[in-house]
């Protein structure tokens, strides 16, 4: 199997990560008829929850969506204004309104989940799944496991080895000799790393069932002298602690912001020195004013998990606090980035 792919898959991997942003821009048409009312009275994001009584995270995200769209803008102040876009096509009494060809759709049932999400801000059912709250308790099953694990590998093997090219690079330092792979899923991502630096080593620490998925993947791969398996909740349960680098990828979007601080905060703890920190993930821009497939991406992840994307900024913030800076930030591949953070304004010593 080659190790990346020889054609640009960009395409089908955004239609798929944009299908939600259609039933978020149809909650704020139709539902909220949120253009009609900011127009009138243009609103910073607490106040449009307090408007609308919805919550906080799928409000942002919803607000992120509609900028990145150049439906709203936001000032210096963070108030929220219509464009002219929306104020001609989206506002009632404009010349063209467009309202009523989204009515036509207002009842599709993931219109309707969004809408639950940012009335309750939990996570609606994850498409085709019955019976489950959100995926976080679907992953418990066995069969569930193995589904969404599969689908997650058929785009991790195009991102890990754009994650393996920037680590392998070494910016800064030199490439992991000993990768603690957070929330690593089947292992695709650890394996990718290993494959490109041949002397590193890795450990993938899962949840069960999906840590007999992660032995299986890496046994077929040939790496298991290579890379281990701990089974632990990453919340919960000890970190191994004599690993120089720690990797998170496409991990933080799955949780809110006190979850993401839990983590990263566990990580410091459990970093020796000289190690550094990676956030691998589609990030937001620092303004929220796009980039428009990461704004869409978002959507879907609010509408079935805790979590949404973040900015750089952000992230840099959250570390800030722990004593860490982002020392580096390189593109990897489908618009994600990783995130190289130290400790320090000097960062750690690699040495």
């Amino acid at each position: 199997m080659p190790s990346q792919p020889a054609t640009d898959p960009t395409a089908i991997y955004r239609a798929r990560e944009s299908l939600a942003a259609v039933d978020a821009l149809t909650v704020a048409i139709v539902h909220l008829d949120l253009f009609t009312s900011v127009a009138d009275d243009p609103a910073d994001l607490p106040a449009l929850c307090r408007r609308f009584s919805i919550r906080p995270r799928p409000a942002d995200t919803l607000c992120t969506l509609l900028v990145a769209n150049g439906l709203l803008r936001r000032d210096d102040d963070g108030i929220v204004h219509v464009t002219d876009l929306a104020r001609e096509f989206l506002v009632a009494g404009g010349p063209f309104d467009a309202r009523p060809y989204y009515a036509s759709i207002a009842d599709k049932p993931g219109v309707a989940d969004f809408l639950k999400v940012l009335r309750t801000d939990r996570p609606a059912n994850w498409p085709g799944e019955q019976g489950e709250a959100d995926w976080h308790a679907a992953m418990q099953t066995e069969a569930f496991a193995e589904s969404f694990t599969a689908a997650m590998d058929c785009r991790g093997r195009v991102l890990g080895p754009g994650l393996a090219t920037a680590l392998a690079v070494g910016q800064p330092g030199a490439p992991p000799r000993r990768m603690l792979d957070i929330g690593g899923g089947s292992g695709v991502y650890s394996i990718a790393v290993a494959r490109a630096c041949p002397t590193a080593r890795a450990t993938v620490l899962e949840a069960s069932p999906i840590d007999r998925i992660a032995r299986r993947t890496i046994a077929a791969a040939g790496l298991h002298d290579r890379i281990d398996v701990v089974t632990a909740d990453m919340f919960t349960d000890p970190w191994p602690s004599d690993h120089d680098t720690h990797l998170f990828s496409n991990v933080l979007h799955d949780w809110n912001e006190a979850d993401c601080r839990r983590l990263l905060a566990k990580s410091v703890a459990s970093l020796p020195k000289g190690g550094r920190l990676l956030v691998h993930d589609m990030l937001l821009d620092d303004d929220k004013s796009g980039p428009l497939w990461a704004a869409e991406y978002s959507v879907l992840l609010t509408t079935v998990t805790q979590g949404r994307l973040y900015s750089a900024a952000e992230i840099a913030g959250w570390l800030a606090d722990l004593g860490l800076a982002i020392a580096a930030r390189g593109p990897t591949a489908l618009g994600r980035s990783v995130l190289i953070a130290t400790r320090g304004p000097q960062g750690w010593s690699t040495t």
